[in-house]
């Protein structure tokens, strides 16, 4: 990725590469929308000491039109963290850049840096394939592979060589089902098709798939959203019991949701992160103008 043009004083609008604080150079229009930048500028402390991702000066454009803009925020490790803000925010464009999602949209694209344990995950000779194991991913529809229970866990560790013979593999998806709290629901039916579960079962066999491949990062984009009640409540359980083991990061539409299961909570506005804070703290104390009216309603 190009980072030599993004700092933290700096970004680019209007394809213009503007310093936030001495725009004497630049035509009117562009000062218009640096004074609107300058309203977006993040609140809070986006940075945790020993993070496991750290995110500088991330923006994302789609065929030069910019859907995020300089986003630097860390992901803590142990840690779940909520991004919540409006529709088409960018917060779910900001999460699939955290393992290279937006690599599939054609004319998408990313700059900044976005390192995982000091890896630049941009870098050329970064194999995505691998990456995505370390740094999965949950969808907002369950999306169980068209095979059995059994090998929609397996499939993973078998094309990552994580399992060396048939016992060692029995073990791992034994393992993996019940880090998803779904191993007692199914283990005499492992041999049926994953697409014969309920909703809230496929959506924790996609977990479940997810952490057979030992990830350190979990991302799950609104994973919930197409779940009753019940099987939400089962899901956020077991996002807390994951938490001991990976970082989470969760985008979400329900503010509820934020306040139970994560620990920080990241506010998105317009493509901006306006606000980063501890969950109490969001929730009860914003301290930025716009985060208190996406909380209390007034838009959203």
């Amino acid at each position: 990725m190009n980072t030599a043009c993004y700092t933290p004083e700096s970004t680019i609008i209007a394809g213009v590469n503007v310093h936030l604080h001495d725009t004497g150079d630049v035509n009117e229009d562009v000062k218009g929308l640096v004074s609107s930048a300058e309203d977006y500028t993040t609140v809070g402390n986006p940075f945790v000491e020993s993070p496991r991702m750290k995110c500088r000066e991330v923006s994302v454009d789609y065929s030069g039109k910019r859907a995020v803009f300089g986003v630097s925020l860390d992901i803590a490790r142990n840690e779940v963290i909520a991004m919540i803000g409006p529709s088409g925010c960018g917060k779910s464009t900001f999460l699939r850049c955290l393992n290279r999602m937006n690599d599939t949209i054609p004319g998408c694209t990313v700059s900044g840096s976005i390192t995982l344990d000091g890896m630049d995950i941009y870098d050329r000779k970064v194999d995505v394939v691998p990456l995505r194991a370390m740094v999965g991913m949950v969808f907002q529809k369950p999306n169980p592979f068209p095979k059995s229970i059994y090998d929609n866990i397996a499939y993973g560790p078998r094309i990552h060589g994580l399992a060396g013979s048939r016992s060692e593999l029995d073990a791992l998806v034994e393992d993996s089902l019940r880090k998803a709290g779904l191993w007692d629901e199914v283990k005499d039916q492992l041999d049926k098709p994953g697409t014969m579960l309920s909703g809230g079962q496929q959506q924790r066999l996609c977990i479940a798939r997810t952490i057979a491949v030992s990830p350190e990062v979990i991302l799950m984009d609104e994973p919930c959203s197409a779940l009753d009640p019940i099987a939400t409540a089962r899901v956020e359980e077991l996002i807390e019991e994951l938490r001991d083991n990976y970082s989470i990061v969760i985008v979400t539409h329900s503010m509820q949701q934020a306040a139970r299961v994560s620990q920080r909570t990241a506010y998105f506005h317009m493509g901006w992160l306006v606000e980063v804070g501890e969950t109490d703290q969001i929730f009860t104390n914003p301290r930025h103008k716009l985060t208190e009216n996406y909380i209390t309603g007034r838009f959203g």
